[in-house]
């Protein structure tokens, strides 16, 4: 527990799914004991109506979730970086921000995004300390082994990403993962987020679930 103090003041984002929404999972546990400790989670949806949903069942046992396109605030312009101020805003007052991966388009229409490709944003953006992506696989495998891969370099996950056959989504959360870290996460990690208190266990015990990218040289971000 104690090691959740040096987050204080930081940001996590995590990229949702749909299966969280449809099973009794540990994540609204989680995000309270982050809040809790002064960590500011920030959520993105992999479309408008799961986000929804995500707000309308967190709300039910607290009221911090706020539902967020990427027109509000301008906050995911179609071409240039990622506008901070809403989140830093909300986050600030103790909300949760739940993105539904759509951006605001030059001619004032909504634009569709890769839910990965915005997480990795947002998460370059606010500077984030850590970013999850949630994937049923639980991680990386090692394609001679099938061993589950603990860590990775940005570089490493980006070659394992060109895997044939690898499945599809995977395949993005892994590219986002390493953009994330490239453009200075502190640690990006693949997990399941079906497991009980999967985004907070590293705080509980000695180790992390899923496989972690780590390891990269700022170069910032943007949409």
């Amino acid at each position: 527990m104690s090691n959740a103090a040096g987050f204080s003041g930081r940001t996590f984002v995590l990229r949702i799914d749909g299966a969280l929404l449809a099973q009794h999972t540990t994540l609204d546990e989680d995000l309270s004991f982050l809040l809790e400790r002064g960590i500011k989670p920030i959520l993105v949806a992999p479309d408008a109506e799961i986000a929804r949903g995500y707000v309308r069942a967190l709300n039910r046992h607290s009221n911090v979730a706020v539902g967020l396109s990427g027109a509000d605030a301008a906050l995911l312009p179609a071409a240039g970086r990622v506008q901070t101020g809403i989140l830093a805003t909300l986050t600030a007052a103790g909300y949760i921000p739940v993105i539904e991966p759509t951006a605001l388009g030059i001619g004032g229409n909504d634009v569709d995004l890769a839910a990965d490709e915005v997480a990795a944003s947002i998460a370059g953006a606010t500077e984030a300390a850590r970013a999850f992506f949630f994937h049923e696989s639980g991680g990386v495998l090692d394609p001679v082994t099938l061993d589950l891969i603990a860590e990775l370099t940005p570089a490493e996950a980006l070659a394992l990403a060109e895997r044939e056959g690898l499945d599809a989504r995977l395949r993005a959360a892994m590219r986002a993962a390493a953009r994330g870290v490239r453009a200075g996460v502190g640690a990006a990690q693949i997990l399941d987020g079906r497991i009980a208190h999967a985004t907070i266990v590293e705080f509980l015990t000695e180790q992390h679930l899923g496989t972690q990218v780590t390891g990269s040289v700022f170069m910032g971000a943007t949409v």
